[in-house]
């Protein structure tokens, strides 16, 4: 990964390139289930739900300018499940192949005890095998399989979800 890189808190300053980053995924039909591109104004909801120090949103900064991003979102909402997060990382296409995904995904790993987290999800499609094997990579299992839950142009996909139990470092 490139030294010049910054990864720090998203700021609501952020959320601009956070969504263009997101809305650039939407073509390639391999990343998110989303089939029109979103809005700054419809994300702010969503991007207020984090926080720094229980489910953080990041950024990475390339030259100034932000060209990825990674989030803890709450598992299904209800408090026996304050321990499992699930997380999300997007990369600006310009920086994909570059060693910031397994990064950024290594630091969410380490971080996870300090924010309480204890077992860690992914929702990933069938077809995203980049995503498959980065997640592979860093220990994370197959926990579910949802055959052809979503249809992207016609196409059914399925849903693999992924999962790592995070344990305190000792």
């Amino acid at each position: 990964m490139n030294k010049n890189l910054i990864i720090r808190d998203a700021t609501k300053e952020d959320l601009k390139a956070i969504v263009d980053i997101y809305n650039s995924t939407i073509p390639t039909r391999m990343v998110t289930a989303d089939i029109e591109p979103v809005t700054v104004e419809n994300r702010e909801k969503w991007f207020f739900e984090h926080t720094p120090d229980f489910r953080p949103i990041w950024v990475v900064e390339a030259d100034g300018q932000v060209c990825a991003w990674l989030s803890f979102q709450s598992f299904y909402g209800r408090p026996a499940y304050r321990h499992t997060a699930e997380i999300s990382i997007y990369i600006d296409e310009e920086y994909r192949g570059k060693g910031i995904g397994s990064h950024l995904l290594q630091r969410a790993i380490n971080e996870c005890p300090k924010l309480g987290i204890k077992t860690l999800l992914g929702f990933i499609f069938g077809h995203n095998e980049p995503s498959l094997k980065l997640f592979y990579k860093f220990g994370f299992k197959k926990w579910g399989h949802l055959p052809k839950v979503a249809e992207l142009d016609g196409i059914e996909r399925d849903l693999v979800i992924l999962g790592k139990k995070i344990y305190p470092q000792q």
